[in-house]
Parts: C-alpha cells; structure tokens; sequence
C-alpha cells in the first residue's frame, strides 16, 4: 500500500482556517477528487477543525489542532483520509445531541458532525489517549489517476 501525507500543525483561532480551506483544495484537487468532491472534502474538514478549535481547545491559542491527509492507495482503491485531532478533553460520540431529532430541532450543537458524515464516506471519532479527540474521514476517488501524487 503507497501513502502520501501532508501534516498540518495550526493555533487554535479561526483566523486559520483560512490557510486550512487553502491546503485542502489543493490537495483534494491534487488527490484527483471531483470538484463535487473537493467541495464536500472542504466543508467536512472546516467543520471538523471549527470543532477542534472551539469545542476540544475551548479556542486556547495554545493549544493545537493538528490535520494529516492523506491519499492511500492499493491495487484496488485509492482513498483520501484526513484526520484532524485536537487537545483539549476529548468527548464521547453518544454525548452530541442528535441534530434531527425533534427535540433538538433549535440546537446548534451536533450539526458539524452532521455535515463530516454527509460529506465522507466514513467517519471515525474517538478520544485520544492523554486528552483530545481526533476525527478521521475517508472518502474514495473515483477513477482516473493520481494527478501529482505518486
């Protein structure tokens, strides 16, 4: 199996995911996404690093979200994986209110996760030994061939 990563390593402030949406176009494109997928690749990933920056760092400039791509690939699929994680305590999935229930219709929280698992094709979420959450999101590229990336 062959793997090419790009690390991203940011503060904690919104005034990066600027420099964020930039690194995941290009590597979406790079990875050979359509530009359906480079969209939904973007938007998965702003949600994701919004989350760690907020909810995980409690926007503590001290502390960091850290993003890796990747484009994994074997003789039978290529996919790209993004994983974002953070430092801050970490939460478990089964405390995030479930943005579609009726009950929670007015609440804002739930809904970036929401939007990660209607972009990507999997979602993982678990905490990280020693404090943090990291998500991971995989999203398969459909044909063609790597367009940079060998």
């Amino acid at each position: 199996m062959m793997e090419t990563r790009v690390l991203l390593d940011i503060s904690s402030t919104v005034a990066m995911l600027k420099l964020v949406d930039g690194v995941t176009e290009q590597f979406g494109r790079i990875a050979g996404l359509d530009e359906d997928g480079v969209h939904g690749l973007g938007v998965a990933v702003r949600e994701a690093v919004v989350n760690g920056i907020k909810h995980g760092n409690e926007s503590d400039e001290r502390k960091r979200v850290h993003v890796e791509y990747a484009v994994v690939h074997n003789a039978v699929q290529r996919r790209v994986v993004v994983r974002v994680r953070d430092e801050g305590h970490g939460f478990e999935m089964e405390d995030v209110a479930d943005p579609l229930a009726p009950e929670n219709v007015g609440l804002t929280s739930g809904r970036g996760i929401l939007l990660v698992r209607s972009f990507m094709d999997d979602v993982e979420v678990r905490r990280v030994p020693g404090g943090g959450t990291e998500i991971t999101m995989t999203k398969a590229i459909q044909g063609g061939l790597l367009t940079g990336l060998t």
